[in-house]
């Protein structure tokens, strides 16, 4: 290899890891604010001023006050812990569940490999959104029901994904060896394929956090996810839609969180694509 493309990829590799150092304390600084997100709201989220009613931004009230009074900024902080937290429980359990799925249709295939496939191009065949709607409605909404709803949908992407990596490990020369060592079916799982196939999982759910995060918010703007007076982001924007053209700082208040969040967990996301992609580390 030449010295100037030696070059070259040194630079792209100390590119992606400055990137994913900014993104990663960025997402990081996100995670621990909505944690102890009561110690820095500078007034109570939830108190009540009806003299001080759609008040307009101002230093005392940063993103102003909404129609009951209550000081926007506060909301929009202490809003984080459920948007957030929401969203990377919800990550969390789509990710384990079509782990899960995968793993035992691509180890054990034969019948059960062909239903559970079955069903996940089922999940698949619809729009994302709209089946959830569907499913929040039949459950009753909620925020609960609204992350059963996107659950429910979303576990397919990750089924696909574990059982083609579990396919493609199934045959290779290290675990064939291992097998004929006396390894049963449970550590061949967890000692060897779950470790390999385990990259492009993790990258994935990375990658879904902003589209869950958005899917989330889209629920309780619709009236299906958290519920007036729980700070939430996407239920803010609905209880204060109709007030876009008057006060449009209450509707774009949390609006503008749900963009800086979604922003940086793609962009972190982005990043751990690329770095785990070997072309960016030279190899």
């Amino acid at each position: 290899m030449s010295e100037p493309t030696v070059r070259i990829q040194k630079i792209r590799r100390d590119t992606v890891k400055t990137r994913l150092i900014i993104f990663g304390m960025l997402a990081a600084i996100l995670v621990v604010c909505s944690i102890f997100c009561e110690h820095l709201t500078p007034y109570d989220p939830y108190l009540q001023d009806l003299m001080n009613t759609k008040a307009a931004p101002s230093p005392e009230h940063i993103f102003g006050t909404d129609r009951y009074g209550r000081d926007m900024l506060s909301r929009v902080i202490v809003g984080s812990r459920t948007s957030i937290f929401s969203t990377l429980l919800l990550v969390a359990i789509i990710t384990v569940i079509g782990t899960i799925v995968g793993v035992f249709c691509g180890w054990h295939g034969k019948w059960i490999d062909t239903v559970l496939m079955r069903i996940s191009d089922m999940f698949l065949a619809f729009p994302g959104l709209v089946f959830a709607l569907a499913v929040a409605g039949v459950l009753g909404g909620g925020l609960q029901n609204a992350i059963i709803a996107l659950a429910a949908i979303s576990w397919p992407k990750y089924a696909r994904i574990a059982r083609s990596q579990t396919l493609a490990q199934k045959e290779t020369p290290y675990l064939r060896a291992a097998r004929l060592s006396g390894d049963g079916p449970m550590k061949l799982i967890f000692k060897h394929i779950l470790p390999n196939i385990i990259g492009p999982i993790l990258v994935t759910s990375m990658l879904d956090i902003g589209t869950m995060m958005m899917e989330l918010a889209g629920l309780s703007f619709l009236g299906l996810g958290a519920k007036p007076p729980t700070a939430e982001w996407g239920s803010m924007m609905s209880d204060t839609r109709s007030l876009l053209t008057t006060v449009p700082w209450v509707t774009l208040a949390p609006g503008f969180a749900i963009f800086v969040s979604v922003m940086i967990f793609n962009l972190l996301g982005d990043t751990i694509r690329d770095y785990a992609d070997p072309r960016s580390r030279g190899r």
